[in-house]
């Protein structure tokens, strides 16, 4: 029997087994399955955690690297702990925007425009803030006059009236906006920057997520073909945004019905680009009114255009895709962006 006044040891806090799992050492570290992610993140989301166990979890994934089985079980722990979308809102194409623009201009915008133009819905969701020196999605739309919504109900009209609407993810999932918010503590990027890609909140069966480096493609496709969705386009874009860099060869990876391949977007323009001073929005509005000629910025915006045009349909070969982007853009509003 112990004395009395004696100290007793704390219980184990629920969420340290889940430590122990990916911590425990060389032999005995292993990843976590996809249910054990789902319940792990669903503790983080609902504030279940110590802020110790917080940041040992974030940088314990960090340096094994994450599974496709976790970042699905992460994907599914938000869907079920964020605010809900009404039912029967729906995207044509989910375009996820977390990294901001640092070397050139957000010309990916001008690629949603011609979407929207088609009458392809686009929802877009994204964070601003994390990164110094970077030039978010959500600031250059309202910059642009371009529809930002603050819940749901803003999303479906705008989706409705101009087929496209950009939501922040803390309108929506507060907790996973916190966590994005931590790298300034942490010094790295964690897991929460891959899996917000994956969200697609309103389950638009085409996705469009870019990756900061090469090996996480693959990765991608595999949580989306775990968490069922059915097309998916994945490429290094500029920044970490939704851009083609037309002076490079570009790698695209897609799953499309369950199967996965890649192939090869050649680079339109021959010599490297500079990367501008800060990233602005004037050069966007002065290409698309056809005040300025920027080769960069409509070769990016058009490569953009046409991949997203092959997720959202299938059928379209690389030539056909880059075709009707071109004359998406030979027909565009000019007054869209006064």
């Amino acid at each position: 029997m112990p004395k009395t006044g004696e100290q007793q040891p704390a219980p184990e806090h629920p969420f340290a087994a889940f430590i122990r799992i990916l911590g425990k050492g060389k032999s005995s570290t292993r990843s976590l399955n996809r249910s054990e992610a789902r319940q792990a993140f669903a503790m983080i989301l609902r504030g279940e955690t110590e802020p110790v166990q917080l940041g040992a979890f974030l940088m314990l994934l960090r340096v094994k690297e994450e599974t496709s089985e976790e970042l699905a079980g992460f994907v599914e722990a938000c869907r079920e702990n964020m605010l809900a979308p009404p039912p029967g809102l729906s995207a044509d194409l989910d375009w996820s925007s977390y990294a901001g623009k640092k070397h050139q201009h957000p010309w990916f915008i001008l690629a949603i425009l011609l979407l929207a133009q088609a009458e392809n819905r686009v929802f877009i969701h994204g964070a601003k803030g994390h990164t110094p020196g970077r030039l978010y999605t959500e600031d250059a739309m309202r910059q642009l006059n371009l529809p930002v919504a603050s819940n749901w109900n803003e999303v479906g009209i705008q989706l409705e009236k101009q087929c496209l609407s950009y939501l922040p993810l803390e309108a929506f999932c507060n907790p996973l906006e916190t966590l994005i918010q931590l790298r300034h503590l942490l010094g790295l990027r964690s897991p929460v920057n891959t899996l917000s890609r994956m969200l697609n909140p309103l389950r638009a069966t085409a996705s469009l997520q870019s990756i900061f480096h090469p090996a996480y493609a693959r990765l991608h496709l595999e949580a989306d073909h775990l968490l069922g969705q059915c097309r998916t386009i994945v490429f290094k874009g500029d920044s970490g945004e939704v851009e083609i860099k037309p002076h490079a060869d570009t790698t695209v990876h897609r799953l499309s019905a369950g199967e996965m391949d890649q192939f090869l977007l050649p680079r339109t323009l021959r010599n490297r680009a500079t990367s501008v001073e800060a990233p602005d929005v004037e050069p966007l509005r002065a290409l698309w009114q056809g005040k300025s000629n920027d080769p960069y910025g409509l070769n990016a915006s058009l490569a953009t255009a046409a991949s997203a045009l092959m997720v959202i349909r299938p059928e379209l070969d690389l030539k056909s895709a880059q075709q009707q982007a071109a004359r998406l853009w030979k027909n565009r509003d000019l007054a869209r962006l006064t």
